[in-house]
């Protein structure tokens, strides 16, 4: 499997519609996003070859997305 090119990822923003520009942050963001990609991968083959259904799959995959919590709102 090939990493996708970084303009893969969407250009990050803040709340209030200003880009996040800074190099660093940006890398980290995208090292998260190819290491989140990747574990979901092994998950949906992992239950693919116990033969849970694709569909159920991507909607518990999209369940845990939904469950996240954001700790840091104010």
């Amino acid at each position: 499997m090939t990493k996708p090119a970084s303009s893969a990822w969407p250009r990050w923003m803040r709340d209030d519609g200003s880009v996040v520009s800074c190099t660093e942050k940006v890398k980290v963001m995208a090292e998260n996003f190819e290491e989140l990609k990747q574990i979901a991968q092994d998950a949906l083959e992992d239950g693919l070859l116990m033969e849970v259904s694709e569909q159920q799959m991507r909607e518990a995959l999209h369940l845990l997305v939904d469950s996240l919590v954001n700790p840091y709102k104010r």
